[in-house]
């Protein structure tokens, strides 16, 4: 009777699908009380750059700056008995001394919403939305509170220049549960991601996905999945379509351990505008023989259609423990690139460890590796690796010590000056509305 009474988001779930963006069951909790905290920090940051061209020397101008920042935060979920609702918003505001063109408010939100219609009918509903000049906010990795796995959106987190960068997501899926073991889905997305810079491109792309799974046993759960997607971008004609296919499956080994992964292809049709020299004998036809060399109408441009097959590949490990959880996650996809370069197949992998002891600490660390191949207005490979942590200790009541690193190498072979580091370090002191440490995951 007590497990009867209790609202079905707290039972013992089956393995999260990767494949429909959700995150692991075990790190779900079903009631996790609202924390708000506020921070005051002294920062300090290296490699700040602007859009702009690179100076005498040939090298890349960028600054340096000390820096004061106040930060806010919202943190936590609540069930209902047949909804359930998880939040995750960072926001603040950095005032660099020396450099105050970079200065500005950040912000970050995530939300996700889940209803139960009826027995077989649910609702989901995935929110990202921010903006940020220098480091993608602190939503983009996976968060107790929230029920989805922000890899699965399309929030920016490869921007090259320190540039406001203005996104937003939006993700809706309906589950239809047939039977016991057999369920399908419906889902579409939409994404918006604006650069303040005229000459970076902004990304816009609609999605539609469905699929089927069935569920072996109460650990395991196989299935297939299809979707389409359409990127567009401003200030150039064309854009990306793409088929995509792949087979699931999810296990969950224990309790507390899961393993999810879908591996399949996907076929691009994108077109881009193209800068290409005007062939001697027209520019004869269109510049007079003794004007040739003053002519204007030296190139001219084109829309490149282009047609390939990439793979379409995520694997996800998650171990939850009673005060934190560790996850390792990659896969290969076609991305809308980074403002900078456009269509892109992109190979990402990453780890992260969050701990909340509720007493004393608060700890949150994790690393992002990715390598891409632009397919679209520029060729060329680009990629980056970055690391962050973030702790919170305790001092008394509701004070605590609180100081965060991160750190963000851009690599490419095709072009030297992509080639740069970029960190930033900050200590202060932190307020909650509760007597624990300042959460930062």
């Amino acid at each position: 009777m007590l497990g009867l009474s209790l609202p079905a988001f707290a039972q013992y779930a089956g393995p999260a699908i990767l494949s429909r963006g959700e995150a692991p069951a075990a790190m779900t909790a079903p009631t996790v009380d609202f924390n708000f905290s506020m921070a005051l920090t002294g920062t300090y940051t290296t490699g700040l750059v602007g859009v702009s061209a690179p100076n005498a020397q040939g090298v890349l101008a960028n600054s340096t700056s000390y820096g004061i920042g106040v930060s806010l935060g919202v943190n936590g979920a609540h069930s209902w008995k047949h909804t359930h609702i998880g939040l995750n918003y960072s926001g603040g505001f950095t005032d660099y001394l020396s450099a105050g063109y970079f200065s500005g408010i950040s912000q970050g939100l995530s939300l996700g919403l889940s209803h139960q219609f009826s027995r077989h009918i649910s609702f989901t509903l995935r929110e990202s939305a921010g903006l940020f000049t220098q480091f993608p906010p602190a939503t983009v990795s996976l968060n107790s509170a929230v029920p989805f796995d922000p890899s699965q959106s399309y929030i920016p987190t490869t921007d090259f220049y320190d540039n406001r960068t203005i996104y937003t997501t939006t993700q809706a899926n309906l589950t239809i549960q047939a039977s016991s073991r057999l369920s399908f889905s419906l889902g579409g997305a939409y994404f918006a991601n604006f650069q303040r810079s005229s000459a970076l491109y902004g990304a816009m792309g609609e999605s539609a996905t469905g699929d089927v799974q069935y569920r072996l046993s109460r650990r395991t759960t196989l299935g297939a999945n299809y979707s389409y997607t359409h990127y567009s971008y401003t200030n150039s004609e064309g854009g990306a379509d793409i088929h995509s296919a792949a087979l699931n499956a999810s296990v969950r080994v224990s309790r507390w351990t899961e393993f999810s992964m879908f591996a399949g292809a996907s076929r691009v049709a994108s077109s881009f505008e193209q800068t290409v020299p005007i062939d001697p004998a027209i520019l004869a036809i269109l510049c007079p023989p003794s004007e040739v060399t003053a002519c204007p109408l030296t190139a001219g441009t084109v829309i490149n259609n282009n047609t390939f097959w990439g793979p379409n590949v995520g694997i996800r490990y998650s171990r939850s423990f009673q005060r934190g959880a560790f996850y390792a996650s990659a896969g290969e996809s076609i991305t809308p690139g980074n403002g900078l370069f456009l269509t892109s197949r992109a190979q990402t992998a990453g780890a992260g460890y969050g701990y909340s002891g509720l007493r004393k600490w608060g700890l949150s660390i994790g690393v992002n590796y990715m390598k891409a191949l632009s397919l679209g207005n520029v060729q060329g490979g680009y990629g980056q690796i970055s690391g962050s942590y973030s702790m919170s200790r305790q001092i008394v009541g509701q004070l605590s010590f609180v100081s965060s690193f991160s750190a963000t190498q851009y690599q490419s072979n095709s072009f030297n000056l992509y080639n740069r580091l970029i960190y930033s370090a900050s200590v202060g002191l932190g307020f909650s509305t509760k007597s624990i440490p300042v959460r930062f995951f």
